[in-house]
């Protein structure tokens, strides 16, 4: 799902001051975060043009329509690269208070990956992907919970985004399907941030820095680390992490500042989950899911 980047890219984080009490605590709910993990694992696999996939489409509009002001399927067919057929993908975007024109976007991708390459035993059947794919987006479900309520002062987009884990390893070109078809194809009023949310439900989630993220939003990382770090979290550490290839790419390719809120260590530098039948609900926890939902949440409430 993710590739490392070859380039070093070195760079210096800036810690800032902040008030020693925040407004910190919202209400995100946490327990009813990681349900919507589980629900979306019990669809079963979600790779794209399967059974699994319409299913997660039905569950996440559900949710969406009772809480957004608008809820848009962006639906687009490409041609699969592996095999003789279409695929058919599709973006889930709720909006919050459209009319806005300063906007940031909230995003995840909700595809899993059709193979497991790393497995030891089936590595050609696709994954549950607890982590990867279902934890970013039962956060963002619940903090759209939470803005149903309690508005913020920018306009939200919430993104769901598909195919991002279609391609086989090296093959660029063919992962960030749905990321790429937004930012060809994207809603207006723009928005001027984005923040992704992928690989956030480890029960041992440590977050470091994407220096992709950095160079592209440095004051938008320092501030939400910050945050998350005055709140209490010491899931988040200010120390460089691996340069990620993820669906903020083709924003800062547009020229969007965009941030990745990743623990690409899953469980440990060995990441010996990632990309196997191994990355299942019982790896993950709704301490993590609090961590970041609260903190994303609070900042926003700050913008």
């Amino acid at each position: 799902m993710k590739v490392f980047s070859n380039r070093l890219i070195i760079f210096t984080l800036f810690i800032l001051s902040y008030p020693t009490v925040l407004p910190a605590q919202t209400d995100f709910n946490a327990d009813r975060a990681y349900d919507d993990l589980l629900a979306q694992c019990d669809l079963g696999t979600r790779e794209p043009n399967s059974i699994g996939a319409k299913a997660a489409i039905e569950f996440y509009v559900k949710i969406l329509e009772s809480l957004a002001d608008e809820v848009f399927l962006q639906n687009f067919q490409l041609d699969d690269p592996y095999a003789d057929r279409k695929l058919d993908l599709t973006n889930i975007i709720a909006r919050f208070q459209p009319e806005k024109q300063e906007r940031i976007i909230l995003c995840a991708h909700w595809d899993t990956r059709p193979r497991a390459e790393y497995d030891k035993y089936y590595p050609n059947k696709p994954i549950i992907g607890a982590n990867d794919g279902a934890s970013g987006v039962a956060i963002l479900l619940e903090i759209a919970r939470q803005l149903k309520t309690t508005s913020t002062n920018p306009g939200i987009d919430i993104i769901l985004f598909d195919g991002e884990d279609y391609g086989e390893p090296r093959d660029l070109q063919n992962y960030l399907l749905g990321s790429r078809y937004y930012v060809d194809h994207p809603y207006h009023p723009l928005a001027q941030q984005v923040i992704l949310l992928d690989m956030v439900g480890d029960t041992d989630l440590l977050l470091k820095i994407d220096p992709v993220s950095y160079q592209s939003a440095p004051r938008v990382m320092e501030e939400i680390w910050a945050v998350g770090v005055e709140i209490g979290y010491d899931q988040f550490q200010l120390v460089p992490g691996t340069a990620m290839y993820d669906d903020h790419v083709p924003f800062i390719e547009k020229g969007i500042p965009a941030i990745d809120i990743i623990d690409f260590e899953y469980p440990g530098p060995d990441n010996r989950y990632w990309h196997t039948h191994d990355d299942t609900p019982d790896k993950c926890s709704p301490e993590s899911l609090e961590a970041v939902g609260n903190t994303v949440l609070t900042w926003l409430y700050q913008q």
